[in-house]
C-alpha cells in the first residue's frame, strides 16, 4: 500500500499572543480543511511529549485507535511520518494527523543555558563549563568545519543571506519584510559562540503546523494532487558534546543513506531539499552528508532550492522545525507556492535534526 500526505497547514507564526494548545487545535483544522477531511475522520494522531497525543485527543474529542508521542527534537516528524505510514500500511488507523505547536516567542520559554537534566552523564563533564544548549555544540561543529576545509565565517554567512532572500518571496516568512542581507551584515552581528553570530543562529517564534496522511486509493478522491510517501530513513548517534568521535561524520548521512535506498532514489533524482537549519553550519554539512555536494562545498549549494520558505534562520523556529518542512515540501510538489516554486518540481527529500545533532530522520516525498 502507498500512503500519501493529503494536507498541510501551517498554524499562526511569529509572535502570536496565543497558547501552544490553541495553536495546535488550529493547525490541525488548518490541515484537515485542506485535506478536505473532517475531524470525525482522524483515527491516528501523533504530537510531541510536550503537549501528547492524549491530550490532543481530549481537547478535540477523538478517541484514535493509534497514537504517538515522543520527543527527538526537530527530528520527530519526519520519524512520525515513517511511523503513520507503517501504521497505515498495517492497519491500524486509516487518516493520521501529524501536529505540533510552539509559544515560545509569546512566553520567551527558550533559555541559551537550558537542555541538561543534572542525573545524566553529560551535566556531570560538560555543565561546569557552562554550555549554551544547543548552540555551544554547533558552534564547535563550526570551528572545526571551517578549519578543516580552509573556510571561513563568510562562507556560512552566505547561507544566511541566501535565507533571507528566500523569505523575502515568502508573505509567511518572520523576515518577510526586514529586507534583504549581505554577507557583511551577517559578520557585522554581534558572536554569540564563536564563530555564530546572531544571524548564524535560527529565530526564535510561535508556530507551528500539521500534516494528514492516508492510503494513495483514498487521497485520489480528496481535493489536493497527494504526494506520496516514498521512502524514510534515522539514525541516532550521541546526546553528549563529547561522544562524538568527528563533529562533521553526522546521523545525517546514515539517516539519508536508508530513505534512498527504501526510495530507490538517488540524489541526482531530488528536485528540492527542505533541511534543519538552526544554524548555518547545518545546511552546508547537512548537504554534503546527504551526497548532493563534495566536503566542504555545501555553503556554495545555499542558493539551490533548499528551505524554500525561508528556513529557521528567516522564515520561523517554534522550536522544532520538522512539521513545518513536510509542509513546504508538501506544497511545492503540489505546484502552489506562487513566486517561490520550484519550477516542475515533483521529487522533495525532507530532513529533520534533532538535539545537539543527536537524532536525525529523513523523508523522501513525490508527486504521486
Amino acid at each position: 500500500m502507498t500512503v500519501a500526505v493529503v494536507g498541510a497547514a501551517e498554524c499562526d507564526l511569529g509572535h502570536t499572543g496565543r497558547s501552544a494548545q490553541h495553536l495546535l487545535a488550529q493547525a490541525v483544522r488548518r490541515a484537515l480543511d485542506d485535506a478536505g477531511l473532517r475531524l470525525c475522520d482522524v483515527d491516528g494522531l501523533a504530537t510531541t511529549s510536550r503537549l501528547p497525543a492524549t491530550q490532543l485527543a481530549d481537547q478535540l474529542g477523538l478517541c484514535p485507535s493509534w497514537t504517538d508521542s515522543a520527543d527527538a527534537g526537530a527530528a520527530v516528524f519526519e520519524r512520525y511520518v515513517a511511523r503513520a505510514v507503517q501504521a497505515i500500511e498495517a492497519g491500524q488507523c486509516a487518516v493520521a494527523v501529524l501536529a505540533y505547536a510552539s509559544d515560545q516567542r509569546s512566553a520567551r520559554s527558550r533559555r541559551l543555558g537550558g537542555g541538561y537534566d543534572r542525573g545524566t552523564p553529560e551535566a556531570q563533564f560538560e555543565q561546569p563549563y557552562l554550555p549554551l544548549w544547543p548552540l555551544s555544540y554547533y558552534a564547535m561543529t563550526a570551528r572545526r568545519y571551517l578549519h578543516t576545509y580552509g573556510l571561513d565565517r563568510g562562507d556560512l554567512a552566505r547561507v544566511a543571506v541566501a535565507a533571507r532572500a528566500r523569505a523575502l518571496a515568502n508573505p509567511a516568512a518572520f523576515r518577510h519584510g526586514a529586507g534583504p542581507l549581505t554577507v557583511d551584515d551577517v559578520l557585522a552581528a554581534p558572536l554569540v559562540s564563536s564563530p555564530l553570530g546572531t544571524l548564524d543562529c535560527c529565530l526564535v517564534t510561535d508556530g507551528g503546523g500539521a500534516i494528514v496522511l492516508t492510503s494513495l486509493d483514498r487521497a485520489r478522491h480528496l481535493p489536493h494532487p497527494p504526494v506520496a510517501v516514498l521512502g524514510y530513513g534515522e539514525a541516532v548517534t550521541h546526546a553528549a558534546m563529547a561522544t562524538p568521535e568527528d563533529l562533521l561524520t553526522t546521523g545525517v548521512a546514515a539517516s539519508g543513506a536508508r530513505a534512498f535506498a527504501h526510495a530507490r532514489r538517488e540524489p541526482a533524482d531530488v528536485d528540492l531539499i527542505q533541511l534543519n537549519d538552526s544554524f548555518t553550519v547545518s545546511v552546508p554539512l547537512g548537504l554534503e552528508q546527504l551526497g548532493f555536494c563534495p566536503p566542504g562545498s555545501g555553503a556554495a549549494w545555499a542558493g539551490t532550492p533548499v528551505n524554500t520558505t525561508g528556513g529557521g534562520l528567516s522564515y520561523g523556529h517554534p522550536g522544532q522545525l520538522g512539521v513545518l518542512l513536510v509542509i513546504e515540501a508538501v506544497r511545492q510538489l503540489r505546484g502552489g507556492c506562487g513566486p517561490r516554486q520550484i519550477p516542475g518540481a515533483r521529487t522533495a527529500l525532507v530532513h529533520g535534526t534533532g538535539g545537539i545533532g543527536s537524532s536525525h530522520a529523513t523523508v523522501i516525498l513525490e508527486a504521486a
